[in-house]
């Protein structure tokens, strides 16, 4: 059987939204709409809006209402920062840059830094060679410091779990975190696969809250797994590409 891929967006929140379990993982998320967005900027004062359809990152916009006596709103797509003295203006431009494309909006979540630039997580979730799913790699993605994605092909810096979280948590908290995130990755995707019974990997971008809340930004259908041969540890990278080859991605 084909390996099944789910592009939207908004398909893939939904389906994980259906678990009672799984929604304290998903940052609030809705369509794009004038008023919505409005609200959420109201009560979280930071929001994202994305394609529901985009890849790479390309097309991210984050958006901040803000405290400021000049400018009350700033919306940045790739390098470029907007600052906006209205609500109204500033919706004309993001609409403009919509053009009519299915978009989301999504509450936005501070993530952790590392020297001073933010990253989020990458976790790797296969079936194995038994058909069972199985959390295979956890990566760092540390973002390019003038951008708002962390992905590899917008310039973010692939970096082990353990160099990113150094800073933050003492060594024997990493590894409980990892154990979560580990299981969090297998109950992700057992949950899409009541939805999309052909699927066979997922990559999930999970972002850390600095009270380490973890918070599914993301669930890749067609994840990368060269990503991971950036690690210093050869043998995930071996498992992945294993998995990969026993599911029929790749041939042997």
């Amino acid at each position: 059987m084909a390996i099944q891929r789910v592009q939207s967006k908004w398909a893939k929140t939904t389906a994980l939204l259906c678990s009672e379990q799984m929604r304290q993982y998903i940052p609030e998320t809705s369509p794009f709409r004038r008023e919505t967005i409005r609200a959420m900027l109201d009560q979280h004062q930071m929001v994202y809006v994305k394609p529901d359809l985009g890849t790479f990152g390309h097309g991210v916009i984050r958006v901040d209402k803000l405290q400021h006596h000049s400018w009350s709103y700033q919306f940045q797509l790739g390098k470029r920062i907007r600052r906006f003295s209205t609500f109204d203006s500033m919706y004309k431009q993001l609409a403009a840059v919509q053009s009519g494309k299915r978009y989301l909006i999504q509450k936005g979540i501070h993530l952790l830094k590392h020297q001073n630039r933010r990253f989020d997580l990458r976790v790797m979730v296969q079936h194995n060679m038994q058909g069972m799913w199985e959390t295979t790699g956890i990566i760092g993605r540390l973002g390019h410091p003038a951008k708002i994605v962390t992905n590899y092909h917008s310039g973010g810096t692939p970096l082990s779990f353990q160099t990113l979280m150094s800073s933050h948590l003492p060594e024997f908290e990493q590894t409980n975190l990892l154990n979560r995130l580990s299981v969090l990755g297998v109950n992700t995707a057992q949950q899409l696969q009541t939805h999309y019974p052909g699927l066979k990997e997922i990559g999930i971008d999970i972002a850390l809250g600095t009270d380490m809340h973890p918070w599914i930004l993301e669930v890749n259908t067609l994840p990368d797994p060269f990503l991971f041969r950036k690690l210093k540890d050869r043998m995930v990278f071996k498992r992945i590409y294993r998995y990969a080859v026993g599911y029929g991605r790749f041939k042997k």
